[in-house]
């Protein structure tokens, strides 16, 4: 199945040791000569790497291993090294059974739908270019692809007063930032930290339940803040010294007011929090929203102007350090904040908050309901963006309905600025999918 970041799906089923050996061979047919290979800490890493290596050295390619270290890790090495590509055996984003294959350009960024799609229609061809023995690629390892990461993070960042500090390292993927931060100064605590050669215990994302633990850490010790990484460290939530989750929304506020100045763009998916603009107007920087996803706000940070890009998943980018996702930097760029201006309890607070609603609607005919939202939507307001989805803005609020990525389903998402209107709009939102799904049943003209 190709994803948003490369080729997944479940391990042992669709994601095999002969479908990673086919990538392996598509990449390098594809033209890239010279690659990089990494893997998160799952058991199944070890094989699929192996058969990456192997279809890419059969059809010409030089590969650069990593082995296993966070996938920002990775993505610096591919633009260190001046390889053209890079692969990482990864899904730390996806329940326990799936495994990914992530693909990355030359610049550590992950590639774009169209060479995703070109790289999967090659393995379904079947259409390799196979060398003999003698034109066959070399492996080298990277030796010091975690030590450079750790220098860049080091040198990023300045922190005068170090906070204690707990670590959820995510099954070991992210030991890097426990690391850095004690070479900082910080007295570090670590969760999840012993590196485990099997299915990490870490069910992959830092959210709801899975971030109970950290919290409670931090509330019975003297610990400043608490830092979660999922299993690849390519993202980063928060606790505050209280041991309350800091709200997704928040964070992305917080580190785009500090980085912003005057004139500058931050980007954002649609569906962020109106509390980001509001902040950055107090610096004079604006938002401009992408399409919903990571990898979209990675491409739009090469726009001119552009501080910052945010995405309330954890994925958190300066394009001036790095065009990917950072955890491990985004985790330093914190504590540097919270050792500069005090409690993130208060520096959370002092950002607004509005109501808003979520659902999610199980919808057979997903494209032919989102297809009638949109035409729906443009008989219903002056003003639609159909960027990935239906997006009204109102002024004092927004709704926003997209298909998921996941599964058979519509996602409905308003916000306003007092309840009448979050209420008002959620109820034209629902208005405006149920009017779709009866007009694509058959039950309207």
């Amino acid at each position: 199945m190709v994803g948003p970041r490369g080729i997944g799906g479940p391990g042992g089923e669709e994601i095999t040791a002969a479908r990673a050996l086919s990538v392996g061979r598509a990449v390098a047919s594809d033209g890239s000569d010279r690659v990089v290979v990494g893997r998160n800490a799952r058991a199944t890493g070890a094989v699929l790497a192996d058969a990456v290596t192997a279809g890419l050295r059969e059809c010409g390619a030089d590969v650069l291993a990593v082995g296993v270290a966070p996938t920002p890790t990775i993505a610096r090495t591919v633009s260190r090294t001046d390889a053209e590509a890079g692969i990482v055996v990864t899904a730390a984003h996806d329940p326990t059974p799936d495994d990914e294959l992530m693909l990355r350009t030359a610049s550590g960024k992950a590639v774009g739908p169209e060479q995703r799609a070109a790289i999967a229609a090659r393995v379904e061809r079947g259409k390799y270019d196979l060398h003999p023995q003698d034109g066959r690629g070399s492996t080298e390892t990277v030796a010091d692809a975690s030590e450079r990461h750790a220098t860049e993070l080091v040198e990023a960042v300045s922190v005068t007063d170090p906070p204690s500090v707990v670590v959820d390292v995510g099954d070991g993927a992210g030991e890097i930032t426990a690391r850095v931060l004690s070479a900082l100064g910080c007295d570090v605590g670590t969760l999840h930290g012993r590196r485990k050669e099997a299915v990490p215990g870490w069910p992959g994302e830092p959210a709801g339940e899975t971030l109970g633990a950290l919290s409670s850490l931090v509330e019975a010790t003297d610990a400043r803040l608490g830092i979660a990484h999922d299993g690849d460290a390519d993202r980063m939530l928060a606790v505050d010294e209280t041991g309350a989750v800091v709200p997704r929304n928040a964070l992305l506020a917080l580190f785009a007011r500090v980085t912003a100045t005057n004139g500058d763009i931050v980007v954002a998916p649609v569906g962020t929090s109106m509390a980001v603009d509001d902040a950055l107007a107090t610096v004079g920087a604006t938002v401009r929203r992408t399409r919903v996803g990571d990898t979209f706000v990675a491409d739009c940070t090469t726009w001119p102007d552009v501080a910052f890009g945010g995405d309330p998943s954890g994925a958190w980018i300066w394009p001036d350090e790095t065009p990917s996702p950072d955890g491990p930097l985004a985790a330093c760029k914190l504590v540097e904040l919270v050792a500069d201006r005090g409690p993130l309890s208060s520096l959370a607070a002092a950002i607004e908050t509005y109501p808003s609603r979520r659902a999610s609607v199980a919808v057979e005919e997903q494209t032919a309901v989102m297809n009638q939202v949109r035409e729906c939507a443009h008989e219903w307001y002056d003003d639609v963006d159909t960027l990935g989805g239906v997006y009204v803005d109102t002024g004092p609020g927004w709704l926003f309905l997209r298909a998921s990525d996941t599964e058979s389903a519509i996602h409905l998402t308003v916000e306003a600025r007092d309840e009448f209107r979050a209420e008002r709009l959620e109820a034209d939102a629902i208005g405006l999918l149920e009017t779709a799904i009866a007009t694509v049943s058959g039950l309207r003209p």
